[in-house]
């Protein structure tokens, strides 16, 4: 299994519950270090901002359960939402 990988299927769950479409959304896994990661999410036009969220709490609480997903694969994750 990839570095990364079950955060990249948890991103796609989550993230695909909250759009209108959620064909579009994409995660991207970088590799930042021997035991970091970054995820960048895309979604479809006009669903960042429900993403996002509020005052960005949806944002927060996907980083949160992203940081979950990566204990289990023992690596540090950070979140980016791309436009």
């Amino acid at each position: 299994m990839a570095k990364g990988d079950i955060l990249r299927k948890v991103l796609n769950y989550v993230v695909g519950q909250i759009v209108d479409d959620p064909s579009k959304v994409s995660v991207t896994i970088i590799e930042q270090g021997p035991d970091e990661v970054l995820a960048e999410v895309r979604t479809g036009p006009g669903d960042l901002g429900r993403v996002i969220g509020r005052r960005g709490r949806t944002a927060r609480a996907i980083r949160t359960v992203a940081q979950a997903a990566a204990d289990e694969e023992g690596i540090i994750a950070g979140v980016e939402f791309v436009d």
